[in-house]
């Protein structure tokens, strides 16, 4: 705090003299329009000279950047019926190379007693070698991976605007290659099949089966990217009998290529997917070939967005180890619109199922806001479906004010899922306090009665709150707390909590206590897209676990480590978190769930993963513009983050904070 005061007074000084000679040395007044004009003297961010060391911090100024974390991790969890321990020590960094890349590295390795690793317990772990941007003569860039990693994907293969191709974790090796100028790009993967395991710390359950795969992007003409990509898998991810990720038997070999061509105004992309599957892994039971296909088509006109599409999807259709969409073809239009104060858009689907079994009917959307002034904005949403002769809805009703208290939402929700469900709603006031600097606070009430099928309703009320407070200089306490009381065959009640209670004890040494408790989860009655995938993990048991950890940071470097800038250039630090937006208002509320173990990259160089809150960290950043990208590996299915790199500026000596919120179909 010392350090801080005193760089503060340093700045006032300095701009003291700087602007004293020049009002001595040019008139005010009138005098300055008749003998010169007045000029301010404003020093840039980057000039600014960066904080002096903290007292008790030692800095290593030899060599290129480079950092080190180990932490030791003790943990006990109960889930269902079931409790254990959980041991393990993690290890992680980077640093910087003159003609290499930059190099990061994330590894664990815990001791478990659970039953599921067998008698007495077992052994587990991961680890992940990354090394980034790493250039080659012709202007070649390039990305590698060893250890556990996910298969890479191409722009095309992301891009999509209403289907859902995800990637495949895989404990071997992967590189992908950029050359940015013509726009070609490829990449290869391969491995052993498995799953992520651990429930505090995490690990990787390798299979019997492998994972290989390839792709490549270019530009065939002016205007034109095509890719082709090969993906063969042996597994699919189905949950066990405790509602975990487990690899069931089975195989399947697919291929997608795409081509898209785009103009100022208009885009249009054709997908082809075919695959081939055995061993019973699809849902169905079916096997044997299956072909898709995709078009999806944009168009700008003046203030107007349209986007439209057909789609065409065989029973048994895979991609991967994760469900994606199958046995349905037709049709959807979007219309989008934003001048001014008024955002609104409107859609309809037409959807048939190719076999008879799946959704057959209509869907329809529409959503509305209107910022009345820069405190008030009110809005709603409608979702309706249509099938078998039978109507269900979703209604939402919100109003967001900003004043002295902060940003407040009142929302109201409700659904009717037809016959044999029942309505369903929620009332619910969202409230995100304006607090000074280290502190943060929202709070959420809620109270509603949800419909499931074959079921009477259940009347919930809910208290939630998420935040985090700087204790001094060495304590700090964040995490969410949420009170439940239900009433009903879906009864939900108790506290879930995500707590924890940082100490650092030294240079470079902290100690972590966290305590978290779920009371298990269920599908939401609101969400109406029949095209969006469901996750297969939707209930999950209740857990409680306690996490106790001993962490050790070193920072070394000339003179200490700065992210994507000069040795010894100003810097602040990027923190935010990943969460999945249940409003889809882009801010996060108390009631709306972390995004846990997603990976998170800073200008494509430096990775970290959120933790159990869904936080995230770079320290020591460089001044100036960065990009922030989330890579949804780890996302519960149908959410999903906007695809591309979200700009941030870093200011000297400031915590440039972001919340991401991950969205899905309503």
């Amino acid at each position: 705090m010392r350090s801080r005061l005193a760089a503060c007074l340093a700045v006032a000084i300095v701009c003291g003299c700087v602007s004293a000679p020049a009002l001595a040395g040019e008139a005010v007044g009138a005098t300055a329009s008749a003998e010169g004009e007045y000029r301010d003297r404003i020093i840039a961010a980057q000039a600014l000279a960066p904080l002096p060391p903290e007292s008790d911090e030692v800095a290593d100024a030899s060599g290129l950047p480079r950092s080190l974390r180990v932490q030791l991790d003790l943990a006990r969890t109960e889930r269902g019926d079931e409790g254990y321990g959980e041991q393990g020590l993690s290890a992680g960094g980077y640093w910087e190379t003159a003609d290499w890349g930059s190099w990061s590295l994330d590894a664990a390795a815990f001791h478990s007693d659970r039953a599921r690793y067998g008698d007495g317990g077992g052994w587990g772990g991961a680890a992940t070698l990354w090394q980034r941007g790493l250039f080659l003569d012709g202007g070649w860039r390039l990305d590698n991976g060893l250890g556990v990693v996910n298969t890479p994907s191409l722009d095309l293969q992301r891009n999509q605007y209403r289907f859902f191709l995800p990637t495949v974790a895989l404990a071997g090796l992967s590189t992908q290659w950029n050359r940015d100028a013509d726009g070609l790009s490829a990449y290869a993967a391969f491995g052993r099949a498995g799953v992520y395991n651990g429930t505090r710390v995490t690990g990787f359950d390798i299979a019997d089966g492998q994972v290989g795969a390839v792709g490549a992007q270019w530009r065939p003409a002016p205007g034109w990217t095509a890719s082709a990509a090969l993906l063969s898998t042996d597994g699919r991810i189905v949950p066990d009998s405790l509602g975990e990720a487990a690899l069931a038997t089975g195989s399947s070999q697919a291929a997608h290529w795409a081509a898209a061509w785009s103009s100022a105004r208009d885009s249009m992309q054709i997908n082809l997917l075919n695959s081939r599957s055995s061993g019973g892994i699809d849902a169905r039971g079916d096997r044997g070939d299956a072909t898709g296909g995709w078009i999806d088509a944009s168009s700008r006109r003046g203030r107007y967005r349209h986007n439209y599409g057909l789609f065409s999807l065989d029973p048994g259709l895979v991609w991967g180890a994760l469900p994606i969409n199958q046995d349905v073809r037709g049709g959807y239009y979007r219309i989008a619109y934003q001048y001014g104060r008024w955002i609104w858009n409107a859609g309809v689907d037409d959807i048939h199922s190719i076999s008879g079994h799946g959704f057959d009917g209509q869907y329809a959307t529409g959503f509305a806001r209107y910022q009345a002034s820069s405190s008030l904005g009110y809005g709603a949403s409608a979702s309706l479906r249509h099938v078998d002769g039978r109507d269900s809805y979703s209604l939402q009703g919100f109003l967001d004010r900003r004043s002295d208290w902060g940003l407040t939402r009142l929302q109201l929700d409700q659904a009717d899922g037809g016959r044999g469900i029942g309505r369903s709603w929620q009332a619910s006031v969202d409230q995100a306090l304006p607090l000074r600097e280290g502190r943060r606070l929202s709070v959420s009430l809620g109270y509603g009665e949800l419909s499931y099928p074959d079921q009477s309703p259940t009347r919930t009320a809910s208290v939630s709150m998420y935040g985090g407070i700087e204790l001094g200089q060495r304590w700090s306490l964040d995490g969410n707390a949420r009170w439940t009381r239900g009433d009903g065959p879906s009864a939900l009640r108790g506290v879930d909590l995500n707590l924890g209670l940082n100490w650092r004890i030294a240079p470079g040494w902290g100690l972590s206590a966290s305590l978290y408790q779920s009371r298990g989860s269920q599908r939401s009655p609101f969400a109406l897209d029949p095209l969006a995938v469901d996750s297969p993990f939707q209930s999950l048991p209740r857990e409680r676990s306690g996490f106790l950890s001993l962490r050790y940071d070193y920072q070394a470097g000339r003179p200490l480590a700065v992210i994507g800038g000069a040795p010894g250039a100003a810097t602040g630090e990027v923190a935010g978190s990943i969460f999945l937006d249940d409003n889809g208002d882009g801010v996060r509320a108390a009631s709306e769930l972390a995004a846990v173990n997603v990976t998170v990259v800073l200008d494509g160089r430096y990775s970290v993963r959120t933790d159990s809150n869904g936080q995230f960290a770079f320290a020591r950043v460089s001044v100036g513009s960065h990009r922030v990208q989330v890579i949804a590996d780890n996302l519960p299915l149908p959410w999903s983050v906007a695809d591309g790199a979200l700009p941030v500026t870093v200011n000297v000596r400031d915590t440039r904070r972001i919340d991401i919120g991950a969205t899905r179909p309503r």
